[in-house]
């Protein structure tokens, strides 16, 4: 009776995975079923307004900045409705080639039509937008790439859409990211993968990989990422494209999501003593200060009382006025492949014979901040929070090694922690919390984490106004991965992430491009042990030639204009050499 009550048992647990695997199958079907068919539906719209205006030369709009397309629009020498329908023509054949498009707007033909209709036009009138997959769009899922999201659509439209609205612009679509937004890669179970459009073996970077993989294929002029560790600036290194994260509380406007508050982190809702913030990414760096100027508007201070009433500063944007710059080409935590520190350096000297002044910044303590503070601030309780966005979820490969490494038991990491403590010279402290997470065991440990963080921001900051620095000048990581490694080298992207941990508003700035010269160099890499990590990195960034190599420009907190106006001056001598 014992043994027919267990295998009962066990049949019903079986049988029970089986229908729950099939019913996780079956919404992710459907998702995609939905997406196919507003791809179908937006391609019949393109192809009628072609067959209505056979004579428009899309190719021509296309090529226009957007400072310059504003313009044209404002002036009426270029119609809204030409201009979202060549973008929309664009955004199919690059989603095509990428699979960067989460979902067409369908509702971008109404807001077209109010547009049109308005007496007064804001300073992105006309303009086509568009959005990462977790900025609320009313009718619309914010699903982060899991099944547990794919069934409630937004109830109204984020205060950062409703801005974007107000000033004429007119969101069209919205775009991939990774799976729970916690990757650098752009994949997910629902809606597979996204590439980099100059190279398919290539990934476009995370988790705003979409975006950076739309914009960089010509498919949308102006798009609105997230960051919370890099997620703006990687794919834009990764894509060649210009990307700011401001200070977190500069821009506002997220629905929170209603599934988890994990979820919350990447979308600035979240109560992490490191924030995530919302910021714009472009093909140039006027198109970056347009939208923040759009931004930060009367609008967007009413809809959200808690963004700081502080409008964009045109003066200082467009200073000519010489600059103190501090600058460093590695960390010391995770050396970059050659290139990258080749671009600081080729940057720092073009600064210099521009008459700005270059001080070397080297930043202190990294190895903590990445292991102890960065790390800590979202694996604080091992990881569970973090793993229960899986719970009825199939997890996507390229986060396997992450998941993996939370689900071993505590006993296990505690164990693991003992056998890999005499190795922790050899492996510079690196690996430390990605194999054995460190814990806050009390609320009195995450009060003091959460002091500590403080405590060197009150650090970095007596540091720099040591040096009486305006900006800095600093590697991002790059060129663009191979698809799949991002996965499995979290911890190289100690470049972005301690901006996040600071709280400083952050850019990147595409300044050369790989050369076979590079690629000889990367040859004798070693990193910084020559460790299984630093082959991995080789591994990552090889076969490059030809992709972007970008910079990155840093200001103190709430100096965005500062910062834009740096990476405006890095943009400007790029294009000059």
């Amino acid at each position: 009776a014992v043994l027919v009550l267990l295998c009962g048992s066990a049949a019903t647990v079986v049988a029970w995975k089986w229908l729950s695997k099939r019913q996780i199958k079956k919404k992710m079907e459907e998702a995609r079923r939905t997406r196919d068919e507003g791809v179908k539906k937006m391609a019949k719209i393109v192809q009628q307004f072609r067959e209505q205006i056979p004579s428009v030369q899309t190719d021509a709009i296309l090529s226009l900045p957007l400072v310059e397309l504003t313009g044209r629009l404002q002036e009426g020498s270029l119609s809204p409705r030409t201009v979202l329908y060549a973008y929309l023509e664009k955004a199919l054949e690059v989603t095509q080639q990428t699979n960067c498009l989460r979902h067409f707007i369908p509702e971008c033909e109404e807001q077209l039509q109010e547009v049109e209709g308005r007496k007064e036009k804001g300073l992105l009138y006309g303009i086509p937008v568009s959005i990462k997959d977790h900025i609320s769009h009313k009718g619309h899922l914010s699903t982060c790439g899991l099944v547990q999201c794919l069934g409630t659509p937004a109830q109204d439209d984020s205060v950062l859409v409703k801005v974007l609205k107000k000033q004429g612009a007119i969101p069209f679509a919205m775009t991939n990211v990774p799976q729970s937004l916690f990757n650098y890669d752009c994949s997910n179970p629902i809606f597979g993968k996204t590439l980099n459009p100059f190279n398919h073996q290539k990934s476009p970077g995370g988790s705003s990989g979409g975006e950076a993989a739309l914009i960089a294929g010509g498919g949308s002029i102006l798009g609105i990422g997230s960051d919370i560790g890099g997620s703006i600036r990687l794919p834009s290194s990764f894509c060649g494209l210009c990307g700011l994260k401001p200070t977190a509380q500069r821009l506002r406007g997220i629905n929170p999501c209603l599934m988890h508050p994990f979820l919350n982190v990447d979308i600035c809702s979240h109560p992490t003593p490191v924030p995530g913030a919302l910021g714009p990414m472009a093909r140039d760096v006027d198109s970056l200060a347009l939208c923040m100027k759009a931004l930060l508007c009367q609008e967007m201070f009413q809809l959200d009382p808690t963004v700081p009433p502080i409008p964009f500063n045109e003066e200082v944007y467009s200073s000519s006025a010489p600059l103190r710059v501090g600058y460093y080409d590695t960390d010391g935590y995770f050396p970059l492949p050659p290139c990258m520190r080749r671009a600081v350096q080729e940057t720092r000297m073009a600064l210099q014979a521009a008459g700005h002044e270059l001080v070397p910044f080297p930043p202190p303590r990294i190895h903590y901040v990445m292991n102890e503070l960065f790390l800590k601030s979202f694996f604080a309780d091992g990881g569970r929070a973090w793993l229960d966005v899986f719970t009825g979820d199939v997890v996507d490969p390229s986060l396997k090694p992450q998941v993996n490494c939370c689900k071993i038991p505590r006993l296990g990491k505690k164990l693991l922690a003992l056998i890999l403590k005499p190795l922790q010279f050899l492996l510079l402290l690196r690996f430390k919390n990605v194999a054995t997470i460190s814990i806050c065991r009390s609320v009195k440990e995450m009060w003091n984490h959460h002091h500590q963080i403080q405590v060197y921001r009150t650090e970095f900051i007596t540091r720099w106004r040591q040096l009486q620095l305006d900006a800095v000048l600093c590697p991002v990581l790059g060129p663009a991965f191979a698809t799949g490694y991002p996965g499995k080298l979290l911890t190289a992207i100690s470049s972005t992430m301690l901006y996040n941990v600071l709280n400083f508003p952050a850019g990147v700035v595409p300044v050369s491009t790989v050369t076979e010269a590079d690629e000889e160099d990367l040859k004798l890499y070693q990193g910084c042990c020559d460790d299984p990590w630093d082959h991995m990195l080789k591994q990552a960034v090889a076969g490059a030639v030809g992709l972007p190599v970008a910079v990155q420009c840093v200001a103190l907190p709430w100096q965005e204009e500062l910062c834009l106006r740096l990476m405006k001056e890095v943009e400007t001598l790029s294009h000059e050499k």
